[in-house]
């Protein structure tokens, strides 16, 4: 969920419990659009991340400091001249809008006490930190704002500071039943998106939840529901904002495996069947969500040149399948001629020279067929065309057959590749997959003399509920590694069936598993492979002792003959990673 109405109602309500009171002891602005306040209070001292950064503007305390250029900005300057060591009287939040504003005591030049606001605008791209005078006037900001950048508001300093609306959206917490109903009908939007559309503060899944909790369907046109349902829903959405006005919040973030999925102050009923982390405040739950955001945006973007490389090999791969399979299905008719060749070796010696074709009892199937000849050449001479026919599609089938099991094999470990690149964690984790890549041919390799990069990148390391250590190989080169120089023989093999994924092994110390082990290292194996988020992922397991890699076959090829499955969801939650 962005940082909506909602979530910065509950920011506020947690901000004014901590800081109101508290004296700001340090300011320092970071990076061009952040500022990052030291507040002191009775209960100790806290940081405050303020950033107006326009891909990822954000709000929250936080224990990490952060670097400051030697020589600080022109803005933060201002703002230690006006409010360092001023004390914080209230933090409050206007309407619903995502505006906070921090209401500041200080001491002017003449030792006189007087006010001033620092506004932070938590609006995408248009985010924007603002310091006023509590006559409203702008001293300056963060973003400059021109007429000839923007046509509704000027942020510069001197002029007058409002809140622009421009989409004419009724106040969520004031508006009545008549007003709502009035508002939200009279849109031919679907319900969800009228919601939004209609009510300051609402993000599309905090509408997508008031539907939800009133049984109504969110892609029906809202001028289409009668006056009954529209009261339904605003008695809905008047209860599932209710806990805003007694600062009653349950910071709260959905997982899918390890993922984050969505975060949100409100219970979400949409994303009951995810994980869910609770958190003692809003700011931990935003500075762990945003963390681990974005490192799975670092990495993406850190493999993006690997990615390409592997579907570009990929797409190619899959050409030539298509056509070699196309090159296969021709030779079937094979047969057919060497058939032709045959009756005409049994029978055509009574076929008059010149006949352009005959008819001869198949003594293979005990029909008769019709044989087209070469009237240009003697009878016995379309046999031996016929038999040459049969030989090229033969050995054409024959290297055709071992193409596409080649081909076939790429495939399979292209793929392979791509969830090892999904299912990495670390600039560690690339790494390795990098070095897999140059040895199957697809990156040119190092110069000789250069010095080959270490590896540090480990797999990832589980214990069962019984206590069993479980290892989940990242990659096709730590799955060999695994497979066959980590695990012994009694050590029991685990992988998704017909699906790229991860080798795991659970060691049993020369023990018998008990049945919840073998569920894990199963929910493991669905989770680490292509077909993670399944409702139902079917998984073979067997003996390490019985997992063969045959001799010059891809990374992380294995071959086994003999072997158990279950079918088992992908859902690791519960499962303890060391």
């Amino acid at each position: 969920m962005a940082l909506d109405g909602i979530t910065i109602s509950c920011m506020a309500h947690e901000l004014q419990n901590k800081l109101a009171g508290g004296r700001i002891a340090k300011i320092a602005q970071p990076e061009a659009d952040e500022l990052l306040l030291t507040v002191k209070t009775r209960e100790g001292s806290f940081r405050l991340l303020l950033s107006a950064g326009a891909s990822l503007p954000l709000i929250y305390l936080t224990e990490k400091n952060k670097t400051s250029p030697l020589t600080a900005p022109n803005f933060c300057m201002l703002l230690r001249k006006h409010i360092s060591g001023g004390r914080i009287l209230s933090v409050t939040q206007p309407t619903l809008e995502r505006i906070l504003r921090f209401e500041i005591e200080h001491l002017d030049e003449m030792g006189d006490l007087c006010r001033k606001y620092l506004i932070v605008e938590i609006m995408g791209k248009h985010s924007n930190i603002i310091f006023c005078t509590d006559q409203d006037q702008i001293i300056d900001s963060i973003k400059h704002v021109s007429a000839q950048m923007s046509s509704v508001r000027e942020v510069l300093p001197g002029r007058e500071y409002f809140i622009p609306d421009t989409q004419e959206k009724a106040d969520p917490l004031s508006i009545t039943e008549e007003a709502f109903t009035a508002l939200v009908g009279r849109k031919a939007l679907k319900l969800s998106k009228a919601l939004y559309t209609s009510l300051t503060g609402l993000s599309p899944v905090a509408a997508e939840e008031i539907c939800a909790r009133a049984s109504l369907d969110s892609d029906r046109a809202a001028s289409s529901c009668g006056r009954e349902a529209l009261v339904h829903l605003y008695r809905t959405f008047a209860r599932y904002l209710e806990p805003l006005r007694s600062g009653e919040y349950e910071p709260v973030i959905y997982y899918d495996g390890k993922t984050p999925v969505e975060f949100s102050c409100l219970p979400l009923t949409v994303y009951e069947h995810f994980r869910r982390e609770r958190f003692p405040s809003v700011s931990e739950m935003l500075e762990q969500y945003y963390a681990e955001k974005n490192t799975l945006t670092r990495i993406r973007q850190k493999s993006t040149d690997l990615r390409r490389i592997v579907q570009t090999a990929l797409e190619r791969n899959v050409k030539k399948y298509d056509l070699q399979a196309k090159q296969l299905k021709d030779t079937e008719k094979r047969e057919k001629y060497r058939v032709w060749g045959e009756l005409i070796n049994t029978y055509g010696y009574g076929v008059e020279q010149g006949s352009n074709s005959f008819e001869a009892l198949n003594y293979y199937t005990g029909e008769t067929v019709t044989i087209p000849l070469d009237p240009q050449i003697p009878v016995q001479e379309n046999a031996k065309k016929y038999f040459d026919k049969y030989g090229k599609l033969k050995r054409t089938c024959e290297a055709v057959t071992k193409l596409l099991e080649e081909t076939a094999a790429e495939i399979e470990h292209l793929r392979s590749v791509q969830n090892a690149l999904d299912i990495a964690l670390l600039e560690e984790d690339l790494v390795q997959i990098r070095e897999e890549l140059m040895e199957s041919g697809y990156i040119r390799k190092r110069n000789p003399g250069s010095r080959r990069p270490k590896i540090t990148s480990r797999p990832f390391h589980y214990i069962s509920g019984d206590g069993y250590h479980m290892y989940v190989g990242k990659n096709n080169l730590q799955n060999d590694e695994l497979t066959f120089q980590t695990a012994r023989g009694n050590d029991w093999w685990f992988h998704a069936k017909g699906a790229p994924g991860s080798h795991v092994i659970v060691q049993s110390n020369g023990e018998e598993l008990p049945d919840r082990t073998f569920e894990e290292a199963a929910r493991l194996a669905a989770y680490y492979s292509s077909n993670r988020g399944a409702d139902k992922v079917e998984i073979d397991y067997v003996e390490k002792k019985h997992v063969k890699k045959p001799n010059g076959s891809k990374p992380g090829f294995v071959v086994y003959y003999t072997n158990y499955s279950m079918m088992i969801d992908s859902d690791i939650s519960g499962i303890r990673q060391v």
